[in-house]
């Protein structure tokens, strides 16, 4: 994995997140970057839910003409963003860049996360997907596997991710008990 200082042999945890924010897919991969790793883990939503997800809503670094494609492909609802589109989002206005959007189908992901539903969308992977992560880094110390091995790290963050799930529905159950 490429890093600051240069590559360094590491690992890299993937989520998928519901709307009711439950982690409902995960994977660990010794990929370099997360664009290989958007249709892997569609592919294991569909596994585990045992339906094929409507929307899927991914940063820029999960962005390749491809993963657009296979999406469309599958009739899923995307939202990624290649990374100058990233940038004029995460801004707020158009940012003047070389990246001219060449191939038809990166033209109409454009379009839609320009699109004020667009943005609405993919803004709301920020409230979905990222306290998950956050809470993964900090309060269960995820920034490092403790694990070697592929396997291994497989194991720990699997075992994190359950935890996760767990301490979510311990919180949101009782409460709608008490409602009934």
């Amino acid at each position: 994995m490429r890093q600051r200082q240069g590559y360094v042999l590491g690992y890299t945890g993937t989520v998928a997140v519901s709307e009711d924010y439950l982690i409902v897919g995960q994977q660990v991969s010794q990929a370099g970057a997360d664009n290989e790793l958007l249709v892997p883990m569609v592919e294991r939503v569909e596994q585990e839910c045992g339906e094929r997800p409507e929307q899927v809503s991914a940063d820029s670094g999960f962005f390749t003409q491809e993963n657009v494609r296979a999406m469309e492909e599958r009739g899923i609802d995307a939202y990624v963003p290649d990374s100058h589109l990233a940038h004029e989002l995460n801004r707020g206005k158009r940012v003047r860049t070389q990246g001219a959007a060449r191939d038809p189908a990166q033209q109409r992901m454009r379009r839609k996360l320009r699109s004020p539903a667009g943005r609405v969308t993919y803004g709301r992977r920020k409230q979905i997907v990222e306290p998950r992560i956050g809470t993964l880094k900090e309060q269960h110390g995820m920034r490092r596997f403790r694990m070697r091995g592929l396997a291994k790290v497989t194991v720990e963050f699997t075992l994190a991710n359950t935890a996760l799930n767990l301490m979510r529905l311990w919180r949101t159950v009782p409460a709608l008990v008490r409602t009934r």
